[in-house]
């Protein structure tokens, strides 16, 4: 089975930055956003399938077109249903782009277990591997390991359900001063309900995450220690069977004792995807 989008958007920026090389602008900007993606799925018997996918998405700012950003996503999923649990490996290839230039490559390959443990009750575990490299910043490139556990509970199905998780990970970086440890906790609410009966959706979520550096930053000539909170909220409408409107907001607060990674950062944006 092949499926898709297209989608074109609209977004504000209250302070566009770069947060993998730890720098803010303290600048708003606008951006028209452009988004697509093709999926092919295959059963390759009643209990084992696979997926392959491609996605693009970019930005274009305004003022700061320097900071333009198009990344691309290749991905490739297998999964076995060993009831009443479902093994899975997937993989990604992700390239990102700063104004046309190579950016970031990042690779990331994670098995996982899932599976239902009661009526209402759905768990996965999953390992990560990542390995990343920034273009011009050798120090930076760096290979992480870590783990992710999710729960859901479907309060009513489909319907209406949250989702709380917690996510480590443990960086080791070229250079000493960007290796870190970190803890991320995470929870969603999700409702679905009918608009002119079709099913809109309405997402809120919150996350945490505490970074722990083991090596101290010489600018500050001493260990660096960040906390991460973020809050998004997304309303997603639709128009026809295969035309979506989505409206989105976040906030971020960084903080930080390295002065270019403590600041906040809110978001709005708009946007129509065609579905196929």
């Amino acid at each position: 089975m092949v499926s898709g989008h297209l989608g074109v958007g609209y977004e504000s920026d209250s302070n566009v930055s770069v947060d993998e090389l730890d720098r803010s602008s303290s600048v708003g900007d606008n951006g028209l956003l452009f988004s697509a993606d093709l999926a092919v799925d295959h059963d390759f018997n009643d209990t084992t399938s696979g997926s392959v996918s491609y996605s693009y998405s970019r930005i274009d700012y305004r003022e700061f077109d320097f900071l333009s950003r198009e990344t691309h996503v290749l991905g490739a999923n297998l999964s076995s249903n060993w009831d009443p649990v479902t093994g899975g490996v997937s993989y990604f290839y992700i390239q990102a782009r700063l104004d046309g230039d190579e950016f970031l490559t990042y690779h990331r390959l994670s098995p996982s277990l899932s599976g239902f443990v009661s009526k209402k009750w759905f768990l996965r575990a999953a390992y990560v591997y990542g390995d990343k490299a920034i273009a011009n910043r050798p120090g930076r490139d760096a290979q992480n390991h870590g783990g992710e556990f999710d729960a859901y509970y479907f309060w009513q199905g489909l319907r209406r359900y949250i989702n709380v998780g917690y996510v480590y990970r443990n960086e080791d970086s070229r250079a000493p001063r960007f290796d870190y440890s970190s803890s991320q906790f995470k929870i969603r609410a999700v409702q679905r309900f009918d608009v002119f009966a079709r099913l809109s959706t309405l997402e809120l979520s919150l996350r945490y995450e505490n970074r722990d550096y083991s090596a101290p930053t010489p600018s500050i000539g001493e260990r660096r220690k960040d906390e991460r909170y973020r809050a998004t909220v997304e309303l997603e409408i639709p128009l026809t069977e295969q035309f979506n409107w989505q409206l989105y907001g976040g906030y971020s607060d960084y903080y930080s004792n390295l002065p270019s990674a403590d600041y906040d950062q809110t978001v709005f944006g708009t946007r129509v995807e065609y579905n196929f």
